[in-house]
């Protein structure tokens, strides 16, 4: 997926590195961060200078790294100054002795006195060795900050630098700059917001070898739940094709035929009402406010109109079928129609090809399918398809906006934004 490269301008992230050998995978990182717009400085303990030097991570962030040799009180490079100017405070890679010390507010590095002075969420991507990171003082010392304002960025399992096999090794630096994304953008209205989104062209059987199915990508798809994922929804996406590098966090779930992405559908329906609908006997107003939050579908799948009417197991022979094939096919059912969407706001999005009646046939759509909006998307060939940029107009029954072609995940964040406001 195409990261836009002003999705985190304006941006402030100081960086702290630790001495892991995961720090080489930091400098991804610094990268990423830069290239997404932000502006990022680097705290740097005395170990992790042994495993790369600071001048590796000023040439990538374009900034003076800050660490004991280099810190002034003659300017604002030190570590009050720093974490005042910072929005947020990665530390990646996390070794296990970092995580006790932050734990018990210990302050005897450059790295760990940022820690202590900066007021803010902070985020920590732990990096050690299996036993390390299981002992239960480690475990224990985690638990304590993620009530102390950090988050955890969760390890992996992998091969370690110890060449063992376990539970240890530093998220990759992706997964850490989506984690980091999300803490910097997230908004209050899709906070915690149960969000559906079907992406795809649906595959409908012939036999066990064969299919029809059409152009779609699921791109559109995937770009729609890595914004929601990043204004912080908690997203469930039903798709038949995923993009690359989806933030780990978004619950996918992977569907072939409409008969299968109605059936989850239906049940993600469901649970986001029941969700919506519980009231907990005791509960502060701050959790009322979530659990009330009206769950959003966008209805961005391609699913096909007509089916075979008649599927078959294995593989039909040419013998059987004979010279000329007569594929019988029958009209599919109609998704929007059939679900129950009651008290779900319902985005739909629709591909069409006739300029002269694009708006007119999407605009209907707000009336016969009972749809909050209708994303527009004309397109000129199967060219079009699978493309890393799109156009869109969102229409409504108060009118049409145009949304001018851009990478599919900066108009998936504008599209949130006209959704919001349904």
């Amino acid at each position: 997926m195409l990261i836009p490269e002003n999705l985190l301008a304006g941006k402030k992230i100081l960086l702290g590195v630790t001495g892991s050998i995961a720090v080489y995978k930091s400098l991804e990182l610094v990268r990423l961060f830069v290239k997404a717009g932000a502006d990022v400085k680097v705290v740097m303990s005395e170990s992790a200078k042994k495993f790369v030097a600071p001048l590796s991570f000023e040439t990538l962030s374009r900034n003076k790294v800050l660490d004991e040799a280099s810190e002034s009180w003659a300017d604002d490079h030190n570590h009050i100054k720093t974490t005042q100017w910072a929005d947020l405070f990665v530390i990646a890679p996390c070794t296990a002795n970092t995580i006790a010390k932050l734990a018990n507010a210990i302050a005897d590095n450059m790295l760990l006195q940022c820690a202590l002075a900066y007021p803010g969420i902070k985020l920590i991507a732990p990096s050690a060795n299996t036993n390390m990171l299981q002992n239960p003082i480690t475990q224990g010392s985690l638990k304590m900050l993620k009530v102390s304002n950090y988050e955890v960025v969760d390890t992996q399992v992998k091969e370690l630098a110890c060449q063992t096999t376990g539970d240890g090794a530093m998220a990759e630096p992706i997964d850490i700059f989506w984690y980091s994304a999300r803490t910097l953008l997230q908004e209050s209205f899709w906070k915690d917001r149960m969000v559906m989104v079907t992406g795809g062209g649906t595959i409908e059987k012939i036999d066990d070898v064969r299919y029809i199915s059409n152009y779609s990508s699921g791109k559109m798809a995937s770009a729609l739940a890595a914004a929601l994922f990043l204004k912080g929804a908690d997203v469930n996406l039903i798709a038949t094709r995923f993009d690359e590098n989806l933030p780990l966090n978004i619950h996918t779930i992977h569907v072939t035929s409409s008969d299968e992405m109605y059936d989850y559908l239906k049940d993600s329906i469901r649970i986001a009402k029941k969700g919506k609908m519980s009231r907990p006997s005791l509960v502060n107003d701050e959790a009322l406010r979530l659990i009330q939050k009206e769950p959003y579908l966008f209805m961005a799948a391609a699913v096909s109109d007509y089916i075979p009417a008649f599927p078959q197991e294995g593989k039909m022979k040419k013998r059987q079928i004979g010279e000329s094939w007569n594929l019988e096919l029958k009209q599919n059912i109609d998704l929007l129609a059939t679900l129950d969407r009651s008290g779900v706001r319902t985005v739909a999005f629709k591909a069409e090809m006739d300029a002269d009646d694009a708006t007119k046939n999407a605009s209907e759509m707000i009336g016969t399918k009972e749809v909050d909006a209708v994303c527009l998307n004309l397109l000129k060939d199967s060219s079009s398809f699978g493309t890393a940029d799109n156009q869109i107009d969102f229409i409504t029954a108060h009118g049409i906006e145009s949304l001018p072609k851009m990478d599919k995940l900066s108009l998936s964040l504008a599209i949130l934004d006209k959704a919001a406001a349904l």
